[in-house]
């Protein structure tokens, strides 16, 4: 298959440095950068994967900078306890380049060569090259379909159609994934956006895939870019990276014992617009306390509260029944016009801190902060902002509408999860997402799920105004699957509670941050099987992506325990729609499991007590 070529254009200076023949590698030796011509090649176990081509007529030298071991800990995501290793080498023209054991990182310091604007990052991604790549928009509410070329027919979205003057989609948001040669990937995305910065998209003309910040204000601008970032290797390299965190700035949080991810109860799936309902808000409180979940979210429109009851009430009867409620808000920078309430409440700073302030003294543990408009520095600015003055009022912090995690949950750790991803919510909207469901919900951990916790809002067992065709156990399944430091049930009460008892128990166990997570198999579109671990307890999530029946073999191998005995639990589909479950106790862990169409299974592995 066809390398794929990232053109950067700088205009470099010649350092002293690394020979011709010598090479840039990773710690563990397996990624390692190379001359060609006047640029650099990556290889990935001796597989050229990426050109860096800077244009030059002469090869160029980069000089070793330093080596970096760092750990370091999160409140959320795939790895609580996180480890990176990397090999710093410089440009003397301000390019900073990293190679980690899983990928590269490089970013552009303040230089008269570099300007926001007139970034000159390329990636040539030749036609015939397998893609997963998403449309641009503002909300990055897209799909990843699979593609072997650049010309795909522009899906009009709420940011409109981007257009090349071939007629095909030019704009292209982040992360893309794609496969330069055989059971290697590179997954290209970029993070540690800070105040002065904008984020970046991708604009591309034919094969040429441009970097391009968004808009920046007038005014001082940071000091360099944001790290762009490839992350390389076998697909499971890919899924189980913490690359993304690993280059963002340190915790800023100094007291974090008030962190607690965690499992919500959510109104709108099932009643878009139940939070001004004071009746409706008990059900999802006392839905809560059936599960034994944490939390309760009253969403949008609590400030028009009927039945004569306020929000005041509704925050005031959660905290009664020992459940945390969590209230949403309009950011007012995007939908604005005709959109829901509350408005306006935290734009400036002064009303954002009367705000946080009386959400705090309330008793509130958190907001959704929803519809923002793009990655210009005045979201990226507006959002920081945000996570700053929420984490002073002890607040954890829900974006929604909003762009997708760039590190920010390493640097504001009460960032536990963002939307930024096309989930359950669109079963209210349009009926696209019935047939693709399936094979989308199978594309995101390979995906959307690898730079941050994504707030899909999974796991519906009735139907919402437009019909899912998955089955219960794939939504179950999605739960573990999909990681997110909140986890929104989408489900009615009803439903949730019509469920056998070993599935409402485990929804009170279903832990929403980890200690581990691999990739057992899985391919995009097809299926995916990803292993989490909190504590003891193993859950193995898998489901079926196609349409068709599915055996999926399992290499559970890393689970055994030696002379521990483990407690093994397998929710699956019996395939009869009118007993949907299939719940057992099997002996010994399964070496393969059979789905049904658009199926999945869940393990739940703990030792034996």
């Amino acid at each position: 298959m066809k390398n794929i070529s990232l053109a950067v254009f700088l205009l470099l200076a010649i350092s002293t440095g690394l020979s011709a023949q010598e090479k840039a590698s990773s710690p563990n030796g397996k990624l390692s950068l190379r001359q060609k011509g006047g640029g650099l090649t990556l290889y990935y176990e001796h597989q050229p994967v990426i050109d860096l081509d800077f244009h030059r007529a002469a090869p160029m030298s980069m000089t070793f900078s330093r080596h970096l071991a760092e750990d370091y800990t999160m409140h959320s995501g795939k790895r609580r306890h996180c480890t990176n290793e990397a090999n710093e080498y410089r440009l003397d023209s301000g390019l900073v380049v990293r190679l980690y054991n899983d990928g590269l990182a490089f970013r552009y310091e303040q230089s008269p060569s570099w300007q926001p604007q007139q970034e000159p990052t390329t990636y040539v991604i030749p036609e015939g090259t397998r893609r997963w790549m998403q449309q641009w928009t503002d909300s990055y509410e897209g799909f990843f379909p699979l593609s072997t070329t650049y010309k795909v027919p522009p899906v009009r979205s709420y940011s409109g159609t981007f257009k090349s003057a071939e007629g095909w989609n030019c704009r292209w948001g982040y992360p893309a994934l794609l496969q330069p040669a055989d059971s290697v990937y590179a997954l290209i995305t970029e993070a540690d956006i800070q105040r002065g910065q904008s984020a970046s998209c991708l604009y591309n003309e034919g094969e040429r895939f441009r970097v391009v910040p968004d808009k920046t204000l007038d005014g001082p601008l940071a000091s360099h870019s944001p790290w762009r970032l490839v992350i390389v290797g076998r697909l499971a390299d890919v899924v189980q990276s913490t690359l993304v965190t690993d280059v963002s700035q340190p915790c800023q949080v100094a007291d974090t014992s008030w962190i607690q991810p965690g499992v919500v109860s959510w109104v709108y799936w099932a009643y878009n617009h139940g939070s001004n309902d004071f009746d409706i808000i008990k059900r999802y409180v006392d839905l809560a306390v059936s599960l034994r979940l944490p939390y309760v979210l009253i969403d949008a429109e609590w400030d028009t509260m009927k039945n004569g009851k306020t929000i005041e009430d509704a925050i005031a009867y959660a905290r009664s029944k020992g459940v945390k409620p969590m209230i949403w808000y309009n950011s007012s920078v995007g939908w604005v016009d005709g959109a829901p309430t509350p408005k306006y409440r935290l734009n400036k700073a002064e009303d954002r801190e009367r705000e946080f302030a009386w959400c705090e003294q309330l008793g509130v543990a958190g907001v959704k902060i929803d519809f923002f408009s793009g990655d210009d520095q005045r979201n990226m600015d507006y959002c920081l902002d945000l996570l700053e003055s929420a984490a002073r009022h002890h607040l954890l912090v829900n974006f929604h509408g909003a762009t997708i995690p760039r590190g920010w949950q390493r640097t504001w750790p009460n960032l536990l999860s963002t939307e930024g991803v096309y989930g359950a919510e669109w079963y209210n909207n349009v009926p696209t997402f019935t047939a693709k469901a399936a094979a989308h919900n199978a594309t995101l951990p390979f995906t959307r799920n690898v730079v941050g916790s994504m707030d899909y809002t999974p796991c519906a067992f009735s139907d919402s105004q437009h019909p899912h065709i998955t089955t219960h156990a794939h939504e179950l399944a999605l739960t573990v699957l999909f990681e997110s430091g909140l986890q929104h049930l989408a489900d009615r009460p009803e439903s949730l509670l019509a469920q056998p008892e070993e599935v409402r128990r485990f929804f009170g166990q279903l832990p929403a941050a980890w200690d581990d997570t691999r990739l057992v198999s899985g391919h995009p579109a097809h299926h995916a099987v990803v292993a989490r671990r909190s504590g003891d307890t193993w859950y193995v999530a898998g489901i079926n992506g196609t349409d068709q029946p599915l055996t999926i073999p399992l290499d559970l191998s890393f689970l055994a325990t030696g002379r521990v005995r483990q407690s093994v639990t397998l929710f699956a589909d019996s395939g009869d729609a009118a007993s949907p479950w299939l719940i057992t106790r099997p002996a010994q862990l399964p070496s393969a499991l059979s789905c049904q169409p658009r199926g999945g299974f869940l393990l739940v592995v703990k030792p034996r007590g």
